[in-house]
């Protein structure tokens, strides 16, 4: 079984999970290689299966006629589904929901990419969230679904002892956009720091990912918060460095800051878990499958700076709380995001395909 995983670029959850999974099939005998249209941050990332930058038809025709493959898995650009079959591909191509943002984009794209799904898919792949499994059955019923949680490394991901910062951190990770909603981890530290003068602020995003206007009105926000000497931002970090990252802020008595509107899983979130990395997150609906209030980590409805405050003080300050949360948190990680499940259940769907 040979099976190509495609995407726009090499960056954010989607490469971190095409790693893991792309390990993880291998070792269960599926041959897995990766397709990304432009290049990006990940690229720098070691991998042990074929890794293949291409835009043009040329290319893409080549790898196709080159490697034969049983399926291919297109995630969230449904466009280049058209794009596969217009270039002679008639086997199996299923797409995976991955990053489609809020509920509302979300909603729109499935909208827009019905006559895709129509004409080129075969089926569609979901992580375990509502709001998509939702969307796509009220919008495409007619269309074959499979829900499968995205793999975690939870190997990898663990706590790694070393000196810890001085002060606390708060840290944040994503892009600069309007669905990770930067703006409130900023009023939340904020406000935080009322409490705790001596907290730093640790961001971790792609500064190649945000536009301009994103960039300044973050900056303007920095300024006239008074936060610009507590930041410190970290670019492009190699993903299997993060446990470093996220083992100090746990032992800085910090913890990482979710604010996300929508989340389809939430990569960074359960990676920092898995450090027991203490977590308060919006219920922004993939995190429900990791996050449980007050036993895994902690929830603040989004929008209410106040209680996101609240949340986070008493992860600070409440000894036993947060003692409790950092290993209730990891045994939950490792109990349902093992690899060979996601491989189990990934074989389960190609075999549906009478695809062996």
């Amino acid at each position: 079984m040979k099976i190509l995983f495609t995407f726009y670029v090499p960056s954010g959850g989607v490469e971190t999970l095409n790693k893991l999974r792309c390990e993880s099939l291998q070792r269960s005998g599926i041959e897995c290689h990766v397709l990304y249209l432009m290049p990006g941050s990940g690229s720098q990332n070691k991998a042990n299966f074929p890794v293949f930058i291409a835009q043009t038809d040329t290319e893409i025709q080549g790898i196709l006629n080159t490697y034969n493959y049983d399926a291919i898995i297109v995630t969230s650009d449904y466009l280049l589904m058209e794009r596969l079959r217009r270039l002679g591909y008639n086997r199996t191509i299923i797409y995976e929901a991955q990053g489609l943002g809020t509920r509302s984009d979300a909603q729109l794209m499935i909208i827009d990419a019905l006559p895709f799904f129509r004409s080129y898919c075969n089926a569609v792949l979901i992580p375990p969230t509502d709001h998509l499994l939702e969307l796509f059955i009220s919008t495409c019923p007619w269309l074959q679904r499979y829900v499968i949680p995205n793999i975690v490394d939870v190997h990898s991901f663990h706590f790694i002892p070393g000196d810890p910062p001085c002060d606390p951190v708060i840290a944040w990770v994503g892009r600069l956009e309007t669905n990770k909603n930067w703006s409130e981890y900023l009023n939340v530290a904020h406000l935080i720091r009322r409490s705790k003068p001596n907290l730093h602020l640790w961001m971790f995003h792609d500064p190649n990912l945000a536009s301009e206007e994103q960039k300044q009105l973050f900056n303007t926000q920095l300024q006239s918060l008074g936060l610009n000497d507590r930041l410190n931002v970290f670019t492009n970090i190699p993903n299997h460095l993060m446990p470093v990252y996220y083992s100090s802020i746990a032992a800085s008595g910090g913890f990482l800051l979710s604010t996300s509107i929508t989340e389809g899983f939430g990569y960074a979130v359960a990676e920092a878990v898995c450090c027991t990395c203490p977590v308060l997150s919006t219920d922004s609906d993939g995190v429900r499958s990791f996050i449980i209030h007050n036993i895994t980590g902690k929830f603040y409805p989004l929008g209410n700076v106040e209680a996101a405050v609240n949340e986070g003080l008493e992860l600070m300050d409440n000894m036993p709380l947060r003692s409790f949360l950092r290993e209730q948190g990891r045994n939950h990680m490792i109990s349902r995001f093992g690899s060979e499940k996601y491989a189990q259940s990934f074989r389960e769907m190609m075999n549906s395909f009478s695809i062996f």
